[in-house]
């Protein structure tokens, strides 16, 4: 960079003072257009008007007067200028006024132009020629305008330009006119011409300052509000209707800096093709944070077919925030392999958030709460970066990735997708900068879509948790549509439900938890038996039956948890329990939703299991009013609410709340904390076990993408007595990582994207992703995990005892007699076989 950023600019514009003729003049697009500054009598209205293309912004702009006399020749007085140019001509151009009492009529004067970075844009004089020796003009020779005005010239006439135009050099002075200060003069028209119909003078290879100037080394330009002239190579180009409205031009040209771009945006739909060396003049802004040339003066195209600069390599993380100003506007390449770490507007926008080293992670999820949170949360936000489409199209058709194809339900694009090589144009919008790629992104299928977690054959009882994202089911006769959430129409819900369906059908699972579902009570019309009824339609039997805690709703929110079993694989055990503020002050059940909790007999095992499904009070919801908001730790609102209702839930279980007896204690649902977070600690601080830490790993482990980064909010924690029972964790990835353009909703979407981005799978069934425990092995009579001699010998010391003896374990009797016999034994024996072979399998 140099050490003057302008020095080009001024070169050019000291060449337009100096009168340098001919068909390679420099132009000065922005001038003096009228001047008054004598008449009979007292002077009256002094003035004088700048000329100029729309959108000049003259703030910081001033008019310096010089006194021309030969003991003087300094300044005497500094007119500091405002506003913006608009259009008075119909073709670009405009003109602005500025009173100037006291403005000298004793031969010679002058006034030199000088803009915002204290350039002098051009310095007239009148009644004679001189050059000042202070101020921004000195050294300067003026050019004298030809024309004066006298102490006889009648009150409202003025000096002013005439002829037909772009430039101050297409027009002529002409004396004591009538004055018309804030209006195009009467004699002069803006045509883009340089006068008489002559074709417009070429400015290319004209001075032209330096991109890296007009960068500069800082987020914004220091040239900003300024005409420019800039002479590159269009290096991309995104003209045309929906697109960026502009191109890029690239200098190779290099200045010694390497923290100045070489590159920059022109805002113009004037055609040009990428390879084209053009010279433009217009003025550089700031928009949205991303320095470019927008109203354009002229636009010459000097060439055809030129080589484009190599791309500079640049990889994520990068060093600082703002290390990627220094190629703002440039040609990029990002050799690594990057991961698709957020798809989250790809149809909204036709954006993607890259990353490196896989995908990102909450900061809580790996992290403590605090300052390790906090420092993670930095690094994320270092190693990522945005692919866009070179469009500003909202809900673009077709949404252009992946390809081939273009995105629909059959040619996903999850995150976990990796990219090599990404190729184009660095950008900056909307707070974040973006990648606007000049080659076709190929991207490879690295995180493709999962079966189910596969079934382990020694375990006998398979429990899920499943967010079911607002499923609203109206008035449950086919109307009632709005709801307070989820589907708008009919014609959603039944999209929704058919995923939702076929989802949990695919799972399987002996007895699943529900988050989101519509709290709309127990009878036939209600979202739970209307979910019930759509599985055993699927299913072609009764499989499904629905927990009812008798009541008529949960709680008070407009969404509550649910249960749903297989009858055919568990049988409920005594009534479910609810956990609100009325059992347990720190349970806020106006905000967290009361939990319910159902002990179930594994029809296999004998063995009895109490779940707990929970949903706890969301991050982004607001918790002033109990004095718990966000306090900047990283685990969000809300924090202190969550941490007590988990206190309170793990004491509420260890009470045994559904009066059964039973000793396995599984708490599943959506808690809105992640594995790192306190009401996860408290839990495991009240001796349960996080079964998608101990089992997944909490680096590999995600079921919710917020922000760019993963982590899982659904959880499945043991207690003590049933951890070793517990024989498969697993999280089925059918959400999370889906582009949301693929659910059930019909708006924003074309006709051919509401039927092709559509499919009754379970993909996108939800924002959260499903998980399965698997556990209890029967034939396990020490609840150790396994079907062994040691079993064995439990099992005969339970012979011929019956409910009531000192010692009756029940889950011995399997055939449910009230006493042990061999009958039993047979039953255990044939679990015990079983286990052995399914053992060595496992």
């Amino acid at each position: 960079m140099s050490s003057n950023p302008s020095h080009g600019f001024q070169r050019l514009l000291l060449a337009a003072s100096l009168g340098i003729c001919g068909a390679a003049q420099a132009a000065t697009p922005v001038f003096v257009n009228e001047l008054h500054y004598d008449n009979s009598g007292g002077d009256l209205g002094e003035e004088i008007e700048i000329a100029g293309p729309v959108g000049t912004d003259l703030n910081g702009w001033s008019l310096v007067l010089y006194n021309g006399s030969a003991t003087q020749l300094n300044r005497y007085d500094t007119i500091n200028l405002a506003g913006v140019i608009t259009d008075q001509s119909g073709n670009g151009f405009g003109v602005l006024s500025f009173p100037a009492p006291g403005l000298q009529n004793g031969a010679p004067d002058g006034v030199a132009l000088v803009d915002a970075s204290n350039t002098v844009v051009q310095f007239l004089t009148y009644e004679g020629g001189f050059t000042p020796i202070d101020g921004p003009a000195a050294g300067m020779a003026g050019t004298d305008i030809g024309v004066a005005e006298t102490g006889s010239t009648p009150v409202g006439m003025s000096l002013q330009l005439q002829g037909s135009g772009s430039q101050y050099e297409d027009f002529t002075w002409v004396g004591e006119s009538a004055a018309s200060f804030g209006s195009i003069n009467s004699t002069q028209s803006f045509a883009g011409g340089n006068g008489g119909g002559q074709p417009p003078v070429s400015q290319c290879g004209q001075p032209a300052t330096l991109i890296s100037a007009i960068q500069g080394t800082g987020a914004s330009s220091p040239l900003g509000g300024t005409i420019q002239h800039v002479e590159a190579v269009v290096t991309a180009n995104f003209q045309g209707s929906g697109n960026l409205s502009g191109f890029f031009l690239q200098q190779a040209e290099a200045d010694a800096d390497p923290a100045t771009s070489e590159g920059l945006f022109v805002f113009s739909n004037t055609p040009v093709n990428v390879g084209d060396r053009v010279h433009v003049v217009g003025t550089v802004t700031e928009f949205f944070e991303l320095t470019e040339l927008n109203n354009l003066s002229s636009l010459d195209v000097c060439g055809s077919g030129n080589p484009l600069p190599a791309p500079v390599e640049v990889s994520l993380p990068f060093a600082h925030a703002g290390e990627p100003e220094r190629w703002e506007g440039m040609l990029v390449s990002l050799p690594q392999t990057l991961t698709v770490t957020e798809n989250y507007n790809l149809a909204r926008y036709g954006e993607l958030l890259l990353s490196s080293g896989g995908r990102l992670l909450t900061p809580t999820q790996i992290a403590l709460p605090g300052q390790a949170a906090i420092a993670a949360a930095a690094d994320n936000a270092l190693n990522q970066l945005l692919v866009d489409d070179g469009s500003n199209i909202q809900n673009p058709d077709p949404v252009i990735y992946p390809q081939p194809g273009d995105l629909s339900a059959a040619n996903t694009l999850r995150s976990g997708y990796g990219v090599t090589g990404a190729t184009g144009v660095l950008s900056y919008g909307f707070g974040a900068y973006r990648l606007e790629p000049t080659q076709v992104l190929n991207f490879a299928a690295d995180n493709a879509r999962p079966a189910v977690p596969a079934v382990d054959a020694r375990a006998a009882l398979k429990v899920a948790s499943f967010n079911v994202l607002n499923f609203f089911n109206g008035d449950g006769l086919g109307g009632g549509f709005p709801t307070a959430r989820g589907a708008n129409t009919q014609q959603e819900f039944a999209r929704q439900r058919d995923k939702i369906v076929q989802a949990i059908h695919e799972l399987n699972a002996d007895v699943l938890g529900l988050m989101e579902i519509e709290n709309d009570g127990y009878a036939a019309t209600g979202a739970i038996a209307d979910l019930v009824a759509g599985l055993n339609q699927l299913a072609g039997t009764a499989r499904y039956a629905f927990v009812n805690p008798g009541v008529n709703k949960v709680g008070t929110d407009e969404i509550t948890v649910g249960l749903i079993y297989q009858p055919a694989k568990v049988q409920p055990v005594g009534s479910a329990a609810i956990l609100d503020a009325a059992v347990d002050p720190r349970f806020i059940d106006n905000k967290n939703r009361p939990a319910i909790a159902q002990t179930f007999l594994d029809k296999t095992s004998n063995k009895m299991l109490t779940i707990a499904v929970n949903h706890l009070k969301s991050k982004g919801s607001d918790c002033n009013d109990i004095n718990d908001p966000d306090t900047g730790d990283g685990q969000g609102n809300c924090n202190i609410t969550r941490t007590s209702a988990a206190e309170a839930l793990a004491d509420w279980l260890a009470n045994d709340p559904t009066q059964t007896g039973s000793h396995n204690a599984l708490i599943i649902g959506d808690l809105n904390a992640y594995a790192q977070e306190d009401p996860i600690t408290a839990l495991k601080n009240a001796g349960y076990v996080n079964l998608i830490e101990q089992s997944v790993g909490n680096q590999a482990a995600y079921s919710f993408v917020f922000d760019g980064a993963s982590g899982y909010l659904d959880h499945a924690l043991a207690n003590t007595e049933l951890t070793p029972q517990v024989k498969a964790v697993g999280e089925w990835h059918i959400n999370a990582d889906e582009p949301r353009a693929l659910d059930y909703n019909t708006e924003f979407k074309s006709a051919g994207q509401i039927a092709g981005f559509y499919a009754a799978d379970a993909y996108r069934s939800s924002d959260h992703d499903p998980l399965l425990v698997q556990v209890f092995v029967a034939g396990d009579l020490d609840g150790d995990g396994d079907a062994d001699s040691a079993d064995a010998g439990l099992f005969r010391q339970q012979l011929g005892k019956c409910t009531g003896a000192s010692g009756f374990n029940a889950e011995a009797d399997y055939d449910h007699s009230g006493c042990v016999t061999m009958g039993d034994y047979r039953i255990w024996y044939a679990h015990y076989k079983a286990y052995s072979v399914a053992g060595n399998a496992n």
